[in-house]
């Protein structure tokens, strides 16, 4: 007992080496970690009720942002999403655009039916 006490007060970094055959062991081979990805994704930012067009490639992955005057719901329609949002908390959306057009973004403010402009997202042909 006493002797699997005093190997557990020791530090972490001696407990490791320490195989309990008397054979030392190899070290680990070292690992990589995963850079920033070559295609990381575009951060594109919108103020609704600004006439504002951002530019994305299609095959390129974005990440919408559209900040909003007050509570309410921001929609691309022709992509079929739709997120909630508030004067501190904008509509955030992760797109993958596969097809060249030009995608409207609109808001709607809560207890309201009139969705109004909050910019363009505009997606080219790659290459």
């Amino acid at each position: 007992m006493a002797a699997l006490a005093a190997s557990l007060s020791r530090p972490v970094e001696q407990r490791k080496g320490d195989s309990g055959s008397g054979q030392a062991r190899e070290p680990e081979a070292p690992t990589a970690a995963p850079g920033p990805a070559s295609g990381a994704p575009s951060a594109l930012s919108f103020v609704a009720g600004e006439k504002e067009s951002r530019r994305l490639r299609a095959g390129d992955a974005a990440t919408v942002e559209v900040s909003v005057p007050e509570a309410g719901t921001v929609a691309i329609p022709e992509m079929g999403l739709s997120a909630a949002a508030d004067r501190f908390t904008p509509a955030r959306f992760d797109v993958l655009a596969t097809r060249p057009g030009r995608y409207e973004l609109l808001f709607t403010p809560a207890g309201g039916d009139v969705a109004v402009p909050a910019g363009r997202l505009v997606v080219s042909s790659a290459g």
